[in-house]
This record gives C-alpha cells, sequence and structure tokens, in this order.
C-alpha cells in the first residue's frame, strides 16, 4: 500500500534588496530593522546619498551600524554628494553633526568600497530584471542619475519603496517634506519615470512614533543594539519622535499593518515657495495613478513587531 507524499510548502526566498539611504538616525534604525530579517530580506547592498549630512559622513555611517548589526558582507557604496540641481540641505541639527549623535559607535572600520553607488545600482538591477526593490528612504539623486543614464532601469526595478513627501502638510517648508526638498529634482525623475512606486509618506510615518513605553521595552534588552536606539533617540529630539525612514523597510516586512491608495504624484520644482512638495491626487485610476500612497498604519502593531526584531539582536 502506498503512502501519499506529504505536501511540503514552497520555501520561502528572501526579498532582493538595496537601502538607497542617508543615515541619519530613522535611516540606522531602518537598517537594523532589515538585517535583523534575513529570512524574509536579502539586502544586496547599502548605497548612500547626501541627505540628512553629507555624503563624508552617510557613507560610514552605513557601515558602522552594518558592523554593529553583524553584517559586515554586506556592500555599502557611495553615490552622488550633492542634489542634481541645487546646493545641498541637510538635517545635522535633528541628527546631529554626525548623523547618528547619540548611537555610542565607533568610527568605521576598514576602507570604503571604491565602487559608485549609481553604477551598482544601475549594473546590478540590469542583471537581474524583475527581482530586485530599492527602499529608498533618502534624496532620491542616485536613482534619478541612474534613471536618466538607463531609463529602462525603470521597467527592470520590481519596486520603489519611497520614504518621502506628504498628501498633507510638509515638515521642512509648509508644503514640503524633507526628502524631495532636498532634491525636489531627483524626485520629479523618479516619479515620472514609469517604475512601480510605493511611497511611505509623511501622512504615514507620523502615526510611527516612539513612544515612551515603547523605548522603556528597547532599553529593557539591554544590548548594544538597544542602547544604540535608545540613545539616538534621545537625541533625536522630543519624546515620540517619527521613524519615518524605518516604514519603508516595514512595508516590505508587514504590509498589512498599512492602508495605501492609488495616487497621482506630481513634484513641484518650479515655484520658489513650494519647490519639493508633492502634489497629491487621490482615487485616480490608471494609468493616471502612479504611486501607492500610504495613509493609515496600524501603530501598536508597528512598535510591536519593531521591537520584536530588535530584539533579535544579542548581547555582546
Amino acid at each position: 500500500m502506498s503512502v501519499p507524499r506529504p505536501i511540503l510548502p514552497e520555501p520561502i526566498i528572501p526579498r532582493p534588496i538595496i537601502i538607497d539611504c542617508d543615515p541619519g538616525i530613522d535611516d540606522a534604525i531602518a537598517l537594523m530593522l532589515a538585517f535583523a530579517s534575513s529570512e524574509t530580506l536579502e539586502v544586496l547592498a547599502v548605497t548612500t546619498v547626501a541627505g540628512n549630512v553629507p555624503l563624508h559622513l552617510t557613507e560610514p555611517n552605513a557601515r558602522r551600524v552594518r558592523d554593529l548589526c553583524g553584517a559586515s558582507q554586506v556592500p555599502v557604496l557611495a553615490g552622488c554628494p550633492r542634489p542634481l540641481l541645487r546646493r545641498l540641505v541637510t538635517a545635522d541639527d535633528i541628527h546631529g553633526a554626525s548623523g547618528l549623535e547619540g548611537s555610542g559607535l565607533p568610527p568605521a572600520r576598514g576602507t570604503a568600497d571604491t565602487r559608485h553607488a549609481v553604477d551598482w545600482l544601475r549594473d546590478t538591477i540590469r542583471a537581474r530584471p524583475g527581482e530586485i526593490t530599492v527602499a529608498a528612504v533618502g534624496p532620491l539623486t542616485n536613482l534619478a542619475v541612474a534613471l536618466v543614464q538607463r531609463p529602462e532601469l525603470a521597467y527592470e526595478i520590481r519596486e520603489i519603496i519611497i520614504m518621502g513627501g506628504a498628501a498633507g502638510a510638509g515638515n521642512v517648508t509648509p508644503d514640503a517634506e524633507f526628502n524631495f526638498h532636498v532634491d525636489p529634482h531627483a524626485a520629479r525623475i523618479v516619479f515620472e519615470s514609469g517604475a512601480s512606486i510605493t511611497m511611505v509618506g509623511l501622512d504615514i510615518t507620523r502615526q510611527a512614533r516612539a513612544l515612551p513605553e515603547w523605548l522603556q521595552t528597547i532599553a529593557a534588552l539591554d544590548t548594544p543594539v538597544a542602547r544604540c536606539v535608545v540613545g539616538m533617540l534621545a537625541h533625536y529630539g522630543s519624546v515620540g519622535g517619527s521613524l519615518h525612514d524605518v516604514l519603508a523597510v516595514m512595508q516590505l516586512l508587514r504590509p498589512e499593518l498599512m492602508t495605501f491608495e492609488a495616487c497621482r504624484v506630481e513634484i513641484e520644482i518650479e515655484d520658489p515657495e513650494t519647490i519639493g512638495k508633492s502634489r497629491v491626487t487621490r482615487g485616480v485610476p490608471p494609468p493616471e495613478a502612479n504611486a501607492q500612497v500610504g495613509f493609515a498604519l496600524d501603530a501598536p502593531g508597528f512598535r510591536a513587531f519593531l521591537a520584536e526584531r530588535l530584539g533579535r539582536y544579542g548581547a555582546v
């Protein structure tokens, strides 16, 4: 008598991603979340851009966080040192002169990768069409340059998850969110490229707050990663600050915690008073819609999941 063979579940293959960032305190926590989720996400590389602090700081900052998380095999590549057309505006008043104030992290070890981030993005995505997701949590300069060099890249990228923009008020001007304000021309290029885009903007990231009781939970872990997180958030500003960039990675891990709508997003580049504003039109059918835009978050679920992932890092 034959015995039926059991039906085995399909193996879970980690989703290949590139994280394009400008660390930055919330960028650092986004990296920690990604590195703690290796069964779901395969971080191919971290590419850096000028934004929260200049490029000569964002690249070593990414290496400092990568090494803290035990992911030294992941390459970190420096990209564009300034926006396309505007002078660089930084946020060191928020993130500190180093970009990771309060982290307690030592200087980056070793030497920087000499490859340019734009070249690496373009060539790696071209070699694996339809596979790679880019989580872009800084100004979009690197992606925009890659798309100008190779417009076909828009259709070779699986998806771009962008932390940037807002349907409502901005956070650096009344109209503009920081990342889009720093390089509005790059943001416009990306949104007009035809790529599959998910926009995780201020409308949803302002709901992702590091509340005092949550910080106590993280502090109780008493690991190097936990102490780094608590120290950075103590510097970050008022208690309850938003973990903006973390939501771009969270969307790849727990999309059911968020609500998105198909929208038309256009970036203002002409009016100096509103430059960087993302004009979001809701209720737009395809093909006019060019992005999925986030509006609602299960904030307790977000904080619980992030605490669980940060708890995966052990003591040293």
